[in-house]
């Protein structure tokens, strides 16, 4: 195996009572994509901070090479002092990494550079942090939820980014398809220790299964060991002193052993309190539209949302969907066309920027709205430490403060909050962010099982496969579409492929960058191709295929974990080719998709 850029060993740090890392150790090697998993809180945001240098742990060893560079991202991107976003990006290159590759991915991430950091949405800022600690290519990549406040497109753009990069990449994420599609090792952070899967995180889960199950067994035969032993203590025959004490004492490390073991986790338990059942009508939309200035955000849309539709809106960040959504639910009238809402309903919201929580006030306050030590969930009452144990959340945290939450705490108390209130319509605006994949196993099997009516934003691609029955996509000039299934459906229902995606995108944007353009050059006109030009046209998909077929090859041998130890040389040549390759993949599908479109402009 190649020698690690980074290693850490026995890695140990408390802050105060039971430890928070115990022994953790991670290391990677050149080109490596390895998961960081493991329950909120768990310390894998602390872990990562120690690999970057910026903690330093109680005990244990870390290692990383002189020569090698780290670059880490941190969850809240500090931008204080920098002028915009291109010299906030610049700080992060070295004295002999090339500026053009920082213009590179601000162009890909959306950003022009001239964006102020003052100004910047949550996933702007996240954007322009990404670009920071990609432009230098470092020899290690740490990233702490990458993927947080990213559209589908630019989340998708990340995975290629970082499939092909040759930096050794360590992530923490709660997106499961990201990771799947990234990874190539998991190592999962648990009860203060780490275990090392090498293979993708695709894998996690039932290995991580087959773990606690032998360790359940293991302990088991430890108690069993344990009752044997004091049963020889009572009425064994008696055998020289010193044998006796030795086996007493072994006696005494197991019960020792057995009432230290922290056993795994618990599960959270969400359960959405009911209220009367809504009407079979739930919501009805005819024709709506909503503009601001000359900016169209929906324009002819209509839908009918029936009880128990689980409707999934997705799309790029300012496309509309929290406007669409508001004017679903009634929240913000349309300019045109109407909106009905069915009899009875009661709604629970999750906000996208999550209501506003006074930072000083204490969980039970905040779950009870001040009203005493009770509140009432599906109509029975709960003292307020019973309802936060559902939500993973220990009963000495009942007063405390907001302010001391994780960004994972924080998520679970306001979805706790949320679904302690009567609802048969939950409208949830981006609920998986910041969860943890076991609380994210929970919500979903909730919306899945949920009795009422469930509408719900979301860039969690899993998530949405997982849960809705329908998803409510955006179509470009404000047009949006509905289509049935989740978002590999509605995929499929598009065409599926990329290339096919890149031309509905393309000529879209020409018809609205052109609304003169039909006059121009009018359905019918009689033109045709040249012969150069239909050759080119009949031989590119061929060519494309063969190109595909390669790159396939190529990311089949450097998947392979053992490659870059047997001749590094090669590794580094085999990345090299691909780069090309997928270079000269998109070049012969842009020019397709021009000879394509001048083809069906002539033909009309």
């Amino acid at each position: 195996m190649a020698p690690p850029l980074l290693n850490l060993d026995g890695i140990k740090l408390t802050f105060g009572g039971t430890p928070l890392l115990d022994g953790a150790a991670l290391s990677a090697s050149a080109g490596e994509k390895i998961a960081l998993v493991g329950r909120n809180g768990s310390g894998k945001s602390t872990l990562l901070k120690i690999a970057a240098g910026m903690i330093e742990p109680q005990d244990g060893e870390v290692f990383r090479q002189p020569s090698a560079t780290v670059r880490y991202l941190p969850q809240m991107p500090d931008m204080d002092g920098f002028a915009d976003v291109r010299a906030y990006v610049e700080a992060g290159l070295g004295p002999a990494d090339d500026p053009h590759r920082a213009t590179y991915l601000m162009e890909h991430l959306g950003l022009t550079g001239e964006e102020r950091p003052n100004d910047l949405s949550g996933g702007e800022a996240r954007r322009a942090a990404l670009a920071r600690v990609m432009a230098p290519e470092p020899d290690i990549l740490l990233l702490d939820e990458p993927t947080n406040h990213l559209d589908l497109s630019v989340i998708e753009w990340l995975e290629e980014e970082l499939a092909r990069t040759s930096s050794a990449v360590i992530l923490i994420s709660h997106d499961r398809r990201f990771l799947e599609r990234v990874t190539r090792a998991t190592v999962w952070l648990d009860r203060g220790q780490t275990r090392r899967l090498d293979k993708g995180f695709a894998h996690f889960e039932e290995w991580r299964d087959v773990v606690l199950e032998e360790e359940e067994r293991e302990q088991h035969k430890l108690g069993r060991q344990i009752v044997r032993e004091e049963h020889w203590l009572r009425y064994g025959v008696t055998a020289r002193r010193k044998r006796n004490m030795r086996r007493l004492g072994e006696l005494q490390t197991m019960r020792q052993r057995f009432r230290s073991h922290r056993g795994a986790e618990g599960s959270a338990t969400m359960v959405a309190s009911d209220a009367a059942e809504s009407g079979k009508l739930v919501i009805e939309a005819k024709g709506i539209d909503k503009s601001f200035g000359d900016l169209t955000v929906v324009k002819g849309f209509s839908t009918r949302i029936q009880r128990g539709d689980r409707v999934g809106l997705v799309g790029p960040n300012g496309a509309g969907k929290t406007t669409l959504l508001k004017m679903l639910t009634g929240e913000l009238s349309p300019d045109a066309g109407t909106v009905r809402l069915g009899v009875n309903l009661e709604i629970a919201t999750l906000d996208q920027k999550r209501e506003a929580v006074d930072p000083q006030e204490t969980l039970a306050h905040y779950l009870t709205d001040g009203r005493g030590e009770n509140l009432l969930v599906n109509g029975e009452q709960r003292h307020v430490v019973s309802y936060m144990k559902d939500f993973l959340f220990k009963p000495e945290q009942a007063r405390t403060p907001v302010r001391e939450l994780s960004g994972g705490e924080r998520a679970r108390l306001l979805l706790a909050r949320v679904l302690a209130r009567p609802a048969n319509l939950l409208v949830l605006d981006e609920p998986t962010n910041d969860l943890d994949m076991e609380t994210l196993e929970l919500l979903q099997e909730l919306v899945a099982g949920f009795a009422g009516t469930v509408i719900l934003v979301s860039h969690d691609r899993d998530f949405l496969d997982r849960t809705v029955t329908s998803v409510i996509a955006p179509d470009g000039g404000g047009r949006w579409i509905e289509y049935a299934g989740g978002y590999s459906d509605m995929l499929a229902q598009r065409g599926g492929s990329k290339l096919e995606d890149r031309k509905a995108r393309s000529k879209a944007e020409t018809v609205e960058t052109s609304p003169k353009a039909e006059q121009a050059a009018p359905k019918g006109s009689g033109k045709k191709l040249s012969f150069k030009q239909k050759f080119a046209l009949d031989s590119l998909p061929k060519k494309i295929e063969a190109v595909t077929a390669s790159i396939a090859r190529l990311e089949n041998n450097i998947a392979d974990p053992a490659f870059y130890e047997r001749d590094p040389v090669s590794f580094q040549k085999t990345i090299a080719a691909l780069d090309k390759e997928r270079t000269t993949l998109a070049a012969l599908e842009e020019e397709w998709l021009e000879l394509e479109m001048l083809r069906e402009e002539m033909e009309g």
